[in-house]
């Protein structure tokens, strides 16, 4: 079970969460130098981006890092509900003198679907790991990926989940518990969710799968890791306590709620999608507002990311994506390669 960690040379049973927009070139490559993975979240990112992307990172470091990319659904559009949400967040912009967009456009492309321009990138370039989220690519896609040795994870939120990671052929499964910063990597956001927490996802995946378990959610520091192992994953991945390193793109005002702890909620209002975010103003207006009425993902991004710009602008910092796990406020301002030797001493000492 722990062949994956041989087979890519790590010392510390570590990834560091591959988070797009938050995840640089330069905090993947000082995570691997450390001897964890280091991660890239390119699902945002067109093909030429992705390359410059995999080129600095090779360029900082010669040791295998993960890079990250979304297989969701393409948006079940409905003008009805999309208009309604605008006229929703228009007193939002007003406030801020700001319009809203007369309409969403579907901002991110699924790898899936219809992104065969990233999936020529990765025959080309052969990053060492390829990750998915919200589900899994083609079984052609899978095929070719496995051909150029690239090693295939991706998250699952249950045990159904898993096995379809398990039938597809996949290397690995990332165990995504409740309490996990970001987006929910549930195949299905309209369908049941049973919002396991990481140790009773990990324990299940880990007694009823074949594939290593790697946990994630909620884990903050090297104890977390040591007690992940314990329940029977081979490896844990991490991603809050790297928001706030040196190397990260968080801009201060994410930072800041980051570090000063609080309440973390999950919602759709952002993205359109389930996804874990530390409280702030957004979030408070999205509180009541049914599933149901929220334009679907990517499309309700669209609008909200053009909020914040408004409210950016405006000196409100409270309507930004501010991904978070559980655990906030242990989160570190050091550089990632000092927190990657921080948490391998910690699992030591736990150990």
């Amino acid at each position: 079970m722990t062949d994956i960690l041989d087979r890519l040379g790590l010392t510390v049973p570590l990834l560091q969460a591959p988070m797009a927009g938050v995840t640089t070139p330069a905090m993947a490559a000082a995570v691997s130098e450390a001897g964890g993975l280091g991660g890239l979240g390119l699902a945002s990112s067109t093909a030429d981006a992705a390359r410059m992307a995999i080129a600095e990172t090779r360029a900082r470091t010669d040791r295998p890092f993960n890079v990250n990319f979304f297989c969701h659904v393409p948006a079940r559009r409905d003008a009805a509900v999309e208009r309604a949400w605008i006229a929703r967040a228009e007193p939002l912009f007003a406030g801020f003198g700001a319009a809203p967009p007369e309409e969403l456009r579907e901002i991110y492309r699924s790898f899936r679907h219809d992104d065969d321009a990233m999936l020529a990138l990765l025959l080309e370039t052969r990053p060492a790991v390829a990750s998915f989220h919200f589900g899994l690519p083609r079984p052609d896609q899978l095929a070719a990926l496995r051909d150029a040795g690239i090693m295939l994870l991706a998250s699952a939120t249950s045990l159904d989940e898993a096995r379809a990671i398990e039938a597809a052929g996949l290397d690995a499964i990332v165990a995504q518990g409740w309490g996990a910063g970001g987006h929910r990597g549930i195949f299905d956001p309209d369908g049941p969710d049973e919002r396991l927490e990481t140790e009773a996802l990990v324990v299940r995946l880990a007694r009823e799968c074949r594939l290593p378990v790697i946990a994630a959610g909620g884990l903050m520091d090297g104890r977390d890791i040591a007690r992940a192992l314990g329940w029977g994953a081979v490896a844990a991945q991490l991603g809050t306590i790297f928001v706030a390193c040196s190397e990260s793109l968080a801009d201060a005002a994410y930072r800041a709620r980051l570090l000063a702890g609080g309440e973390t909620v999950m919602t759709r209002v952002i993205s359109g999608r389930p996804a874990r975010c530390l409280a702030n103003r957004f979030t408070d207006w999205g509180r009541d507002a049914p599933d149901d009425t929220v334009a679907p993902y990517p499309c309700a991004y669209d609008l909200g990311k053009a909020l914040n710009a408004a409210a950016v602008r405006a000196g409100e910092t409270g309507f930004g994506a501010q991904w978070s796990g559980v655990g906030a406020a242990r989160a570190r301002v050091l550089p990632a390669g000092e927190i990657v030797a921080a948490l391998a001493s910690e699992l030591g000492q736990a150990g």
